[in-house]
């Protein structure tokens, strides 16, 4: 299984407003941060705010804020949103049934397991639980050591 670079980029950006911790950041700095392209970026941050994991603050001072603690925001819960569909093979999608051995096939069932055993792992984990080290995140990411320093 391969996430999507959506869900890729909606995890990191999750991860740096974390790091920041309770400072906005802009679309244009969280790209330049990784180093990724700041139109997906928009595309992400503004699913996120959608279904309510980030805020978008506008204006002079603005840009994305978490919309929950980083422990109220579950790993699993952002991949299940992100993903548009979790189609490990063709047959999972209910309108390509055409595969002649169906009815007959285990791996179907199998796969579906594995799927639900990964997606129950995810489910387990916050952000809180990838950011448990914050002052590594923050320099890995080029941010000051604590939030008031940015302050300046």
């Amino acid at each position: 299984m391969r996430l999507t670079m959506h869900t890729d980029y909606a995890l990191r950006l999750l991860i740096l407003l974390a790091a920041k911790q309770g400072e906005p950041a802009t679309i244009q700095e969280s790209a330049e941060r990784y180093g990724i392209s700041r139109n997906h970026l928009m595309k992400v941050a503004h699913r996120l705010g959608q279904a309510g994991f980030i805020h978008t603050l506008r204006g002079r001072r603005g840009g994305l804020l978490l919309a929950h603690s980083p422990e109220e925001i579950n790993l699993g819960a952002v991949v299940r949103f992100t993903e548009e569909d979790m189609n490990l093979v063709e047959c999972f999608d209910p309108a390509n049934q055409s595969c002649a051995i169906l009815p007959a096939c285990r791996l179907r069932g199998l796969l579906n397991q594995a799927l639900a055993a990964f997606l129950a792992e995810l489910d387990r984990y916050t952000l809180a639980d990838i950011t448990a080290q914050p002052a590594q995140l923050r320099s890995l990411l080029g941010l000051s050591n604590s939030p008031s320093d940015t302050a300046a």
